[in-house]
Order: structure tokens, then sequence, then C-alpha cells
């Protein structure tokens, strides 16, 4: 590690992550430190959604709706690898919200701003709907309307490769341990969890971007006497088989007040959630309570014709969310926009410290908070990140279909299918994990479903990945098709790399 840098962030979740790409492609000199994986936290525990938040609305949220919708269209162009458009059914419930409500929600979402990529809201008639398949009889009519879906771990691991594209120093598994301001310089001590080894940096300017970990963080390592910032709010989701065979998602209405998704995902299963819980337990030791696995199995009974329970549920992940404490009586009124703030300046020193926040603004958060090193540290490079693709996203949304024939033709010797997967997770950094195949026996041994030596390989060089949990959980979705003897074997390739 260097002595001196520019920026030290703490936290590699998706707005750290956002941060030092943006950051580092100004030219400041950037480190991060994160104690865990590379999303390992709330950024891979998300509803996957790239959204503006219909459901804000009844909030009167409307600028960060607006904000939200406008970074959606941002997103989708700069990694339109692993960001799509999905289609969203909305059905009437007659005992809850009215259906002028619901189309005067749609309207503003239309409108709040006009999108270049997503098509606009329309009212239906399920009886003549595709999505009527899945719906008991109580449900006739709705809306329909776009949003993005996203792979959120691979969204903020690929900050992060770009940000040490870009001469940022990347560091997982390395936990702050101490932390003290001298003189205008951050002194820090880090330790890396696997070695236990110790390291000192210093540092202008200290982001504190460690999501829901925000106010231990303060309390350990600052003088702050206000320490109760944050809100937490677990929100779990539930993965099951799938329970439809078309292509749309459903937004659904709860007699609590809520609403829920159920989306498709990975071709064979479709998730549902989110909950909003109040959350006083352990931060590093959380799942999904069984009141809330029931609570989705029932809300989702009330409209599918394919009733479940929780033995038919698969996997399940839960998220604590950071909410900035605005007083709302209920978690789910609690505002998701963020707030950006500066302690300890000290001559060309400070502090700053993030609170809240949804993944859609993360792209903003970063660059607010890099205009703020900027009014510290002087600037250096106009903000640039609305405008640059993201690793693998250098094509246009037009382009897709074309490229992912292109290469299938390329590598006419692989499975299609494996081709697809690799390009929605990659996109056309496929070519840098394939330069060395011209055969299946180049792709190396082989750790079950389609993953294959020379991914894991890239994995481990270019996105940070250590442990089997790294390749399968947060880059890929193979953990929900692989058993156990494969991810051993998995296991034992990566510490033999490792070492070696």
């Amino acid at each position: 590690m260097n002595n001196l840098y520019d920026v030290f962030i703490i936290g590699g979740g998706i707005n750290g992550c956002g941060i030092a790409r943006d950051a580092a492609g100004r030219g400041y000199s950037v480190c991060l430190s994160e104690k865990s994986d590379i999303a390992s936290g709330t950024s891979s525990a998300s509803s996957k959604l790239i959204h503006g938040g219909l459901r804000y609305l009844e909030n009167f949220e409307f600028s960060l709706v607006r904000a939200s919708l406008r970074e959606r269209d941002i997103l989708i162009k700069i990694a339109p690898h692993i960001i799509r458009e999905m289609r969203f059914v909305l059905p009437h419930h007659k005992n809850l919200r009215p259906v002028w409500l619901l189309k005067l929600g749609m309207l503003l979402y239309d409108n709040l701003y006009s999108s270049k990529y997503i098509k606009r809201s329309s009212y239906i008639r399920l009886s003549s709907h595709e999505a009527k398949s899945t719906l008991t009889e109580a449900y006739k009519k709705g809306f329909e309307y776009s949003d993005c879906i996203t792979d959120d771990s691979r969204l903020t691991v690929l900050n992060a490769a770009d940000a040490k594209r870009l001469g940022g120093n990347i560091n997982t598994r390395t936990m702050v341990k101490n932390m003290e301001q001298k003189k205008g310089v951050w002194n820090i001590e880090v330790i890396n969890t696997i070695t236990n080894e110790a390291k000192y940096v210093q540092a202008k300017v200290v982001v504190n971007a460690t999501g829901p970990w925000v106010d231990n963080f303060l309390k350990n390592h600052s003088k702050q006497t206000k320490i109760d910032n944050v809100r937490l709010v677990k929100g779990s989701h539930i993965v099951v088989k799938k329970l439809f065979n078309h292509s749309y998602a459903y937004i659904l209405q709860n007699s609590d007040g809520r609403v829920f998704f159920a989306v498709p995902w990975e071709n064979e299963f479709t998730f549902i959630g989110t909950t909003d819980v109040d959350f006083k337990d352990n931060l590093d030791s959380f799942s999904a309570s069984d009141d809330e696995i029931n609570y989705l199995c029932k809300s989702a009974n009330q409209y599918f014709m394919s009733n479940i329970s929780s033995n038919d549920v698969i996997k399940h992940w839960s998220g604590v969310r950071p909410l900035y404490d605005d007083g709302s009586i209920k978690a789910q009124k609690a505002s998701r926009d963020y707030t950006i703030r500066i302690d300890s300046q000290n001559n060309n020193s400070a502090l700053i410290n993030l609170f809240g926040g949804k993944m859609t603004t993360f792209r903003q958060l970063s660059e607010e908070v890099v205009n703020k090193v900027g009014s510290i540290l002087g600037e250096k490079k106009s903000p640039w990140t609305s405008d640059v693709h993201l690793p693998g996203g250098d094509f246009s949304l037009t382009e897709k279909a074309k490229i992912v024939v292109g290469l299938a033709k390329k590598y006419d010797y692989l499975d299609v299918d494996f081709i697809q997967r690799l390009f929605n997770l990659y996109g056309t950094r496929v070519e840098h994990i394939l330069k060395n195949v011209s055969s299946i026996d180049d792709l190396g041994l082989h750790f079950g479903r389609d993953l294959y030596q020379v991914e894991v390989d890239y994995l481990m060089q270019e996105e940070f990945a250590l442990y089997p949990e790294d390749v399968l959980e947060r880059r890929t979705k193979l953990y929900l098709f692989l058993d156990y003897d494969k991810i051993e074997s998995l296991d034992n390739y990566m510490q033999k790399k490792k070492e070696g």
C-alpha cells in the first residue's frame, strides 16, 4: 500500500466501489478497504432492480423518483450487459388502492422523466393478457409498466474492477482497526483478515461507506456526538421454482399497505420480496426469519394459482438497509434517499459519511461525494461516469442480440446457453475469458453445470474472487445449481491457485 492517498474508502458495497471508480477516473489516488468480499453485504441482497420506485410516489418523494428514473437510463446505457428492461404487471386489487390512484401513479411515473430506452405504461385487461395464466380469477384488470432488473453484486464488482483499472488500490478481506486524524492527515491501521498482517496508510480524505455499519464505525473511530444516524431495516427475499413461464414480473399490493415483487430469475426460479422489518440484531450474522418467509408465501398466495409454503423455498437472502432516520413511524415509510455529511474537516482533510441511499442512485451519490472531495482537495477532472461504460458494456442496446449471435458463431463448439450466460455476466469481456480457447478441452477443469477453469481464473485475476462463495454467489449465481461435491472441487482448485 502507498503511504499517502488522496481518498481512503471504507466499504466495498455499491457506494464505496462507485466512489472509488469515479475518484480514480478523476485522477485522485484511491485506496479502498473491504472487510469481507466486494458486495458481500447489502449490495448482494437487494431486489435486483434499477427502478424509479413507483411506491415512493405515495410518500411524495417526487425528486427521488425523478432522479432514480434519470439514473435508470444512464445505467442501462453504461452497463447494458447486466441491466435490462423488464415489464411488470400490477394487478388491481379491488379492496386496496383504487384504479384512479394507480392510473395517476403510472402517469406520474411515465412523465417525471422521459426515458430514451424504456417503454411507457399501459392499462390492461388481464383476461386477454399473458400474465393472467398465473393469477387467480379475482384479478380482472391492471397495469403494465417497465423498470430494469440487474445483477446487483456484479454491478458492484464491475465498479471495483474499473476502479482498479484506473489505478485504484482495492483491498478485500481487509479491516480498518484504528483511525486517527493528526495534523490534517488520517493515519489508518488495516488488518488483513486472512493473514492477520497489519499495514499502515495515510489519507487526506476518508469516506465512510460502510452501509448498515456506518453508526458502528463512527462509535469506534470518531469523536462525533451524533451517532444514531440510521434506521436499520431488514429486507428479505425467497426463491422458489418458477411460478410462471412468461417473462413478465409482478408488483403486488398487500393488505398492510406494502408492495412486493415476484420476479422471474435465472431461467428456472422466481424470487419474491421484500419485507421491511426494523433490525436491531447482529449485522454480521442474520438471515430471513420464519415469520418473514411465511409472510412472503402468504402474500404471494393471495395472487397466484400455484400456492407456496416455506417447504417450497429453495433459497433466501436478507439485506439490511441503512436508511437515514427521518423519524418515520413505519419502516416502509422511511425515505430511501441518501445524505452525505462532511465531518472532522481540518484544512485539506475530512471524514465524509454516507447515510441511506438505494442501488439505483449509487452513481449519482458517488459523483456528489467526489465533487465534495474536489472542494476539499482541489478539483481535478470533471464528472465523467454518466458517459463511460462499465467493463464489458461497450456496446449499444440495439447491438446486444447481434453480438451474442456473433459470439455463438465464433465459438460454435460451445453451447449457445453457455455463451449467453457469459455474455449476460461479462459482456464483451467474454472475448478476454475465451482468448485462449479453441476447443472445449481448452476450457480447463469442469466444476459442474457450465463452470470451467477459464472463468474461475478470470474471476480470480480480474474480479477479486478468493473463495468459492465469491464465484458462485456474487459473481455468478451458480450456487443455485451446484451440489456440495462440486463446490469442494472448486475450493481445492482455488486454494491451490492462491498458494501457487
